[in-house]
């Protein structure tokens, strides 16, 4: 225990040896700093050698890291403990030690103990650093886009309402104006019996004041033959005509409770917000490096809702849909013209024939709202703005099948060669090929190939490029890069 003390206080004298504290024997020369060890030139080997999974940072003595700061006993308060109880963990001095207190408990000293200490920090540390603040990185990340899509669909929420306000606007607009019609049908039919009834009134006043005339001029003469030639009417006008009595129609509003009025206008289902234990993990520290972070996923219904139904017009089959907004579709089918519908009302708004005559293949809607189709006899990929055709893109020895516009604006085609017997997907930038994706690791090819499949392509929100392959009765799903993601058959 001398030669410890001699190693652990720093001010002890010039003319103290001090001991290797590996064998005892020594006269120290160099020092660990990794393990605050002191150690003589033969010992520093074995030192070294004990524990190769750590490092070890041999210095000479001089040049050694300053003196641990031993901790104070609690017990013996002006000692030093030097030493550590593991099983009452705790650190120990020589006087507790001699105390019996820790008789046949395993010791250790507290350097090394401090050494562990550390080495268990430093892999907490790493772990923190590496796995566990990352992952709260992506939790939070997520949190943030729920968050974003809450405000998003609540947004939704709103201006589904605001139109629902509108629509009765206009349906109630549409009612007062006919019930106004209607009153104004009826008063004008009053008034003008009212009116007719006047107009006789007026003429038998008329009639009566001629006939007073005429009775005046003959009480005034002395002509016998014309007193009794005078005939008196006086009997009819005693019969007074008929009182007219317009009976005006009643406005009856229509009594709504509240709850009632609710629902004839719409209702909204509860809210809720649910606590999943399981629904983090911990990331890991391997990551494919075409793997992005997907967005959340919309919650999907219980059941479909039907929204509404519209007659395309179209004589055999529907084809293609393609939405331009959440109200209207274009639609093309077994015909030359493409339509435009108004879902909610499910009239037809517009409709575009194609520039060949041709039946479009497949059509598509680019970010900024134009219309895209694929037209197989004349090899071309073709775009409409403002109702004008344009020829986007022309191929040689390959038909287009399928189109879609990705995220960044660019065109993605799917297209068979001539003869049948090859399919690829290519990337376009306006009308320059930027990527062709039609092999996987091995060579082999992607898609399926032969004459009369179908085949639909997109892109999806982590912007892999999905394709619908007919032939294969599979989803193909590529990296952003073209390599082969997964396929689901």
């Amino acid at each position: 225990m001398q030669s410890q003390n001699l190693i652990m206080e720093p001010r002890t004298s010039a003319q103290d040896v001090m001991q290797c504290d590996l064998c005892e024997t020594g006269v120290v020369q160099m020092h660990c700093d990794t393990c605050f060890v002191s150690l003589c030139k033969a010992c520093v080997g074995e030192h070294a050698l004990a524990d190769l999974s750590k490092p070890r940072k041999i210095v000479d003595f001089r040049d050694r890291k300053s003196t641990p700061l031993h901790p104070k006993c609690k017990s013996h308060n002006k000692e030093q403990c030097e030493m550590y109880c593991k099983k009452c963990e705790i650190p120990v001095c020589s006087s507790c030690l001699e105390s019996n207190q820790h008789l046949g408990h395993e010791l250790s000293k507290i350097l090394r103990v401090l050494d562990e200490k550390k080495e268990e920090i430093t892999k907490e540390r790493k772990e923190l650093n590496d796995t566990i603040h990352p992952t709260y990185q992506d939790i939070a990340s997520d949190v943030k886009n729920r968050m974003r899509q809450l405000e998003k669909e609540y947004g939704d929420l709103s201006t589904a309402i605001t139109k629902q306000r509108g629509d009765w606007h206009r349906k109630i607009d549409k009612l007062v104006k006919k019930l106004k019609a209607e009153v104004d049908e009826m008063k004008r039919t009053q008034l003008q019996t009212l009116q007719k009834h006047l107009d006789e009134i007026n003429k038998t006043m008329s009639d009566i004041k001629d006939e007073i005339n005429s009775m005046e001029t003959s009480i005034d003469t002395n002509d016998l033959s014309k007193l009794f030639s005078l005939t008196s009417n006086v009997q009819i006008y005693r019969n007074l005509p008929h009182k007219i009595i317009p009976s005006l129609p009643k406005f009856i509003p229509s009594k709504i409770q509240g709850e009632e009025f609710s629902k004839l206008f719409g209702t909204l289902s509860s809210s809720s917000l649910t606590s999943d234990k399981h629904g983090y993990s911990m990331k890991t520290t391997q990551k494919s490096p075409e793997a992005g972070s997907s967005p959340p996923a919309k919650q999907l219904l219980d059941e479909p809702e039907t929204v509404t139904t519209m007659d395309t017009g179209y004589i055999d089959d529907l084809y293609n849909l393609a939405c331009l907004s959440n109200e209207e579709i274009w639609t093309s089918g077994d015909s030359k013209t493409m339509k435009l519908f108004s879902i909610n009302q499910g009239s037809r708004l517009k409709s575009i024939r194609t520039k060949s005559g041709n039946n479009p293949l497949n059509i598509a809607m680019t970010k900024s709202g134009d219309l895209v189709y694929t037209d197989d006899k004349f090899r071309t990929v073709n775009i409409v703005k403002n109702e004008i055709l344009e020829e986007v893109i022309r191929l040689h020895k390959w038909k287009p099948l399928g189109v879609c516009s990705t995220s960044s604006g660019e065109l993605l085609v799917i297209m068979d060669s001539d003869d049948d017997k090859q399919t690829k997907v290519v990337r376009y930038s306006g009308s320059t090929e930027k990527q062709t994706i039609q092999f996987d690791d091995k060579g082999q090819p992607l898609y399926s190939s032969g004459s009369f499949l179908i085949r639909y392509i997109t892109e999806n929100r982590n912007h892999d490029i999905c394709v619908a392959d007919d032939g294969a009765k599979a989803v193909v799903v590529v990296y952003q890069a073209g390599k082969l993601r997964f396929r689901y058959t």
